[in-house]
């Protein structure tokens, strides 16, 4: 089959789009290669330039495909190396998601081309970043939320990143995608005076952004506490067998006897104790008549409900001198519960995922109490959404999270959850202590730099001293929703300078 040469030109940057998608999470973590964020964004908005309302969605999709095809294609070993799903079902399942979030850059491109303004700045500098910020914020809660990969998770050791206590990870997107603007309009113009003024915003935001990370909202409260992080690297194929119980709950007391004198607080990962706290009242009670002695406070994943209420939530519970409890809000579609139950009842029937019952825990939850000072406790997929996090602020001085990414092996997902966590850190002004269970556990400070962290697939204790905190930041204060409204009227501002202004060439 044979192409004419604006065919083949079309193809050209249709394969385009799709290759700047596939690089996209080069720019995440573990490679953080972040300035391919702004670059590949630049690159799909100049594709949208010469393109149709339809080719520009089928070129957002295709650059959709890529990013979320390369980078979050370790659903496929959740479910088919320990959901034990068959292969086939694995693989659509995991392109149905990647689909769905495809589906976002083809809106945004439908929409800038179909409603936006002409190419030139309205369109670059306006529309564009605020119309491709507010969908990853629609991402976040639309359909239960799933916002992985957001441009401004890319952002943690850039110094755009320091927007984040102010504007939270979607002002940061916007920061991103606003550069993006800033370089097509200065790769698009011919005149020395116009290149100038783009280069000078550019230099603007940047320098803006950097000096931002000098100011701090935040000041100590009490002492430091030394926090003992316990990774038990258990298997997940065996983390649930009633035969591999003992060992579990033995290798986790052993690992952390050698912290008694040297730790405030122990934490042990998601679901550390396998069992269901009921059943694990011996146990329990051995471990916080050890706590007492020892002077120290453990915070630890377990199960909690019963067979008999059929309510079960996925919990936090602290045990020493101390004993609290929190049950998981942000529960994991799927993985913790099922969507739409009678529509993907099927799901059931194909995939095998322990706990998969949970409820949600209640909305107002009192902190749990550790080393002496008020923690605000997130499990796993809640770190993804910094709304939630901030319900525990101003109360709390520092943050756990727990979690298990052994359903994922040696993928990208826990080296990009971590980076996620590091952002909530930022974006709070907290302390954050992250424990999992085959890594990567780790100790982060209020700036979301990583103090020490522990290697994957391990058994280890990861330690550290984290810093109670009090203040709040704009972002922990105000949360998502001035952005928001910003974000809107960048995109109304520049839908009307585009149509009735003079400043599109």
């Amino acid at each position: 089959m044979m192409f004419d040469p604006s065919q083949r030109r079309i193809l050209a940057i249709d394969l385009s789009a799709f290759a700047a998608g596939a690089l996209l999470p080069l720019a995440f973590a573990p490679f953080g290669i972040w300035p391919l964020a702004i670059l590949l964004s630049a690159i799909l908005l100049s594709s949208w330039d010469s393109a149709s309302p339809q080719r520009a969605a089928a070129r957002g999709g295709l650059f959709g495909l890529g990013a979320f095809g390369f980078g979050i294609y370790w659903i496929f070993i959740s479910l088919h190396d320990f959901g034990n799903a068959p292969a086939a079902f694995a693989a659509l399942a995991t392109f149905a998601v990647v689909a769905a979030m495809a589906l976002y850059p083809a809106v945004a491109g439908w929409l800038l081309i179909r409603w936006g303004p002409p190419p030139g700045p309205a369109r670059w500098l306006l529309v564009f970043p605020a119309l491709w910020a507010l969908l990853d914020w629609v991402r976040s809660w639309l359909l239960t939320g799933f916002p992985w990969l957001a441009a401004g998770y890319s952002q943690t050791d850039s110094p755009l990143g320091n927007l984040a206590p102010y504007m939270g990870v979607f002002g940061v997107g916007w920061a991103v995608l606003a550069s993006a603007g800033l370089l097509r309009a200065l790769l698009n113009s011919r005149r020395g005076r116009e290149r100038l003024l783009w280069l000078g915003l550019l230099a603007a935001l940047w320098l803006g952004a950097w000096s931002l990370g000098r100011m701090s909202w935040v000041e100590p409260t009490g002492s430091p506490l030394r926090v003992a992080l316990v990774q038990g690297n258990i298997t997940q194929d065996r983390k649930w067998r009633p035969d591999v119980l003992e060992e579990t709950l033995r290798r986790y007391v052993q690992l952390s006897l050698s912290e008694h004198g040297h730790a405030d607080v122990i934490v042990w990962p998601e679901t550390a104790i396998p069992i269901f706290q009921d059943e694990a009242r011996g146990f329990l009670t051995m471990l916080a008549e050890d706590a007492r002695r020892a002077n120290v406070d453990y915070v630890t994943g377990i199960p909690t409900g019963s067979w008999e209420t059929r309510v079960f939530h996925n919990s936090v519970i602290s045990v020493g001198r101390l004993p609290g409890s929190y049950q998981k809000r942000r529960l994991l579609p799927f993985g913790e519960y099922l969507p739409l139950r009678s529509f993907f009842l099927f799901f059931r029937d194909w995939v095998d995922i322990p706990m998969a019952d949970f409820t949600p825990g209640a909305r107002n939850q009192p902190l749990l109490r550790a080393g002496g000072q008020p923690v605000g406790v997130s499990i796993c997929f809640e770190a993804v959404f910094g709304d939630e996090i901030r319900q525990a602020l101003p109360e709390a001085t520092w943050l756990i999270n727990v979690s298990n990414d052994a359903w994922f092996k040696d993928s990208t997902a826990p080296h990009q959850h971590l980076q996620i966590v590091r952002m909530r850190a930022l974006e709070m002004g907290r302390y954050l202590a992250r424990a999992t269970n085959t890594g990567l556990s780790a100790i982060l400070d209020d700036r979301g730099r990583i103090v020490n962290r522990g290697a994957q697939f391990q058994a280890e204790v990861i330690r550290g001293e984290v810093q109670p905190l009090h203040g709040l930041t704009p972002y922990a204060r105000f949360g998502d929703l001035p952005v928001v409204l910003a974000l809107l009227g960048l995109l109304v501002a520049g839908l009307l300078l585009g149509r009735y202004g003079k400043i599109h060439s």
